[in-house]
């Protein structure tokens, strides 16, 4: 029995989806800058389990706040290649990257091969 196959996506549509997922990830930046401002210390009113909740807290935010700026420029690196005409294949070995990958990931950069340690067509 075959699997269908994914319909390919257009550069337009792929160009939507990724200035979407950008916007949303400046929304999400917006929302969350209140969980990375410094941990002030205050002796006499927050106890010392409660700054450490805190500062574990503030720590996450700023993890948090570097894998959303990671996602940030593969969107634009992704949106950049839509506009040079290199979106859609696999930086590694240069084939195309299956039409099911790219819809659930716009910003995909290699083929399954490459992104799973396979040697792909290069060589």
């Amino acid at each position: 029995m075959c699997k269908p196959t994914a319909t390919p996506m257009t550069d337009e549509q792929a160009k939507a989806m990724l200035q979407a997922r950008l916007a949303e990830l400046v929304s999400e930046d917006q929302m969350s800058s209140e969980g990375r401002e410094p941990v002030t210390l205050q002796q006499d009113s927050v106890g010392r389990l409660s700054r450490m909740d805190a500062i574990q807290q503030q720590a996450m935010a700023l993890a948090t706040e570097k894998r959303r700026g990671a996602e940030r420029m593969r969107v634009i690196a992704a949106l950049q290649r839509i506009e040079e005409g290199e979106w859609g294949f696999c930086l590694t070995c240069g084939e195309e990257v299956a039409a099911a990958r790219l819809r659930n990931d716009p910003s995909a950069v290699q083929c399954i091969s490459c992104a799973s340690g396979g040697s792909g067509n290069a060589g």
